[in-house]
């Protein structure tokens, strides 16, 4: 079995460019304005009244994990090569 080519500080870090680009694709899920009242005490019109975020966290979670697992898969059987940026020693 062939070690991992990439490092654990990699690894997370891929993960969480996985959460953030996940979490912006989920934000906007369900999300209308149709039945919305025109605000009068200041708040922004286009923000919603009630945005599910603990749920839209969990999903971004999951949905993310998912990504992640896929991503390493294609790095370790070499179809996603990460550079070498580790100076020759």
């Amino acid at each position: 079995m062939h070690p991992m080519p990439i490092g654990l500080f990699t690894m997370v870090a891929i993960y969480v460019i996985c959460w953030w680009t996940v979490l912006f694709t989920v934000l906007p899920i369900g999300m209308n304005q149709e039945g919305q009242e025109k605000p009068t005490d200041g708040a922004q019109w286009g923000a919603p009244a009630n945005p599910p975020l603990k749920r839209k966290f969990i999903t971004t979670t999951w949905v993310s994990i998912l990504v992640w697992v896929f991503v390493m898969v294609l790095v370790y059987i070499g179809w996603m090569p990460l550079p070498e940026l580790a100076p020759p020693g």
